[in-house]
């Protein structure tokens, strides 16, 4: 069964966040709503990067260019797969985006390939 975290408020509007095993976000959620917590995010944990957290969370689209273009040259000139997504999550500003890229570097080094380690963020 999936593991989830979640985060919400409580009847008293306090913040409650935690992890939950639920068969799918359907069933979690109903569990919470009966528990008198409104969920305002619930991810199927190892899946965090999906949604990032942190700061606003957005990515721009122009940091998504100057990542693309910075990853082009990298690749072009030999530098491995790896590498390059560590150096340029190492270097990014936006701590939503740096973290979605480590997550793509991580998925990549467990066998992925960029395509599907990619699919994993759509955001």
């Amino acid at each position: 069964m999936p593991v989830f975290t979640f985060s919400g408020k409580n009847a008293g509007g306090e913040k409650v966040s935690g992890e939950r095993s639920a068969p799918n976000k359907q069933v979690l959620q109903s569990q919470l709503r009966r528990e008198r917590i409104t969920p305002s995010a619930i991810r199927e944990k190892g899946k965090e990067f999906a949604l990032p957290t942190f700061g606003s969370g957005k990515v721009k689209v122009k940091e998504i260019a100057i990542f693309f273009r910075q990853f082009s040259v990298m690749i072009d000139a030999g530098l491995p797969l790896v590498q390059c997504l560590e150096i340029l999550a190492a270097n990014q500003e936006n701590p939503a985006f740096q973290k979605t890229l480590t997550g793509v570097r991580t998925t990549v080094e467990g066998g992925a390939t960029l395509a599907n380690a990619m699919k994993q963020y759509p955001k």
